[in-house]
């Protein structure tokens, strides 16, 4: 039999006007892990936050060593099922736009891969995949970063397609180092690495993306605001909804009588509001859903 959640999370999509919001749990089967979701749950690691980047050098320093090293990571994870379900849903107009408050670019990659798919994504929290300088406010690519950093750095070395600092090889050997989930490593020695300035101004360069402590931009906030007002559900994908920077378009939706439908591994700030939640796994959940749907 057919849970009775996972029949109100189909006719929701089937009725179209969907919004989507995704959380990091979407991207775990896709090899990069959360905090607070199954695979994070034993995790110590503290994210960086923008009081620490923006105060001291030291730290900017930490961070970009951990990053660099991360990156290899970052852009050899690939869309999973539930990206790319979710793209076709998109696709299919079931759903007419995505928050997600990933950095990964993971929703952009899947809708690439199909013809005016996931052209619609608000990314909440910023992309990995730009830098922006913290004077003159210019953007630029990561890919252009990585670039000066590898020139900055020459004595770090390349093992297994991980860039590595000067004597790590046997931690690499073993493993290597793991991969947090925001795309940094758990690297504890980073004195050697030398860091980069924006080339326009010499300004301090951050990852384009909003560090805890750090707010939201207004105007990304209001217009994620009006998407869930004008949506004929909310479905919230693979978030625990901890932070308030995605609860808030829960609560939003609920206030205005918008049925919310969640799919997550493990409960959520956002249960009691909830028409129906599923505890399953992503990518095999909408898999099966968009079957239905299209069969």
């Amino acid at each position: 039999m057919v849970p009775v959640s996972l029949r109100i999370l189909t006719q929701a999509l089937r009725d179209g006007g969907t919004v989507v919001l995704s959380g990091a749990g979407l991207s775990t089967e896709s090899g990069i892990p959360d905090y607070r979701g199954p695979s994070g749950r034993a995790r110590a690691a503290r994210p960086m936050t923008y009081q620490a980047f923006t105060g001291s050098e030291r730290a900017r320093q930490r961070y970009w060593a951990r990053s660099h090293l991360g990156w290899r990571h970052m852009t050899g994870a690939t869309p999973n099922a539930g990206h790319r379900a979710v793209a076709e849903l998109q696709r299919r107009g079931l759903v007419t736009a995505i928050i997600t408050q990933n950095v990964d670019g993971l929703h952009q990659a899947a809708g690439r891969s199909m013809r005016n798919a996931a052209a619609a994504v608000t990314e909440l929290h910023g992309s990995l995949h730009r830098v922006v300088c913290l004077s003159c406010w210019q953007r630029t690519s990561r890919a252009e970063l990585d670039e000066r950093l590898r020139a900055a750095n020459p004595d770090w070395e390349f093992a297994r397609g991980v860039i590595l600092p000067p004597g790590l090889e046997q931690e690499q050997q073993a493993g290597g180092p793991a991969v947090n989930p925001d795309g940094d490593v758990a690297l504890e020695e980073t004195s050697g690495f030398t860091v980069v300035d924006c080339l326009a101004c010499g300004g301090v360069l951050k990852p384009d993306v909003v560090f805890f402590g750090e707010n939201v931009p207004r105007a990304r906030v209001e217009a994620c605001y009006a998407q869930v007002r004008a949506a004929s559900s909310l479905v919230v994908l693979g978030s625990s909804l901890t932070v308030m920077s995605g609860l808030r378009y829960v609560r939003h939706a609920a206030s205005l009588g918008i049925p919310v439908v969640i799919v997550n591994q493990g409960e959520t700030r956002g249960d009691e509001l909830a028409a129906a939640r599923l505890d399953a796994p992503l990518g095999e959940t909408l898999t099966a859903v968009l079957a239905e749907l299209v069969s």
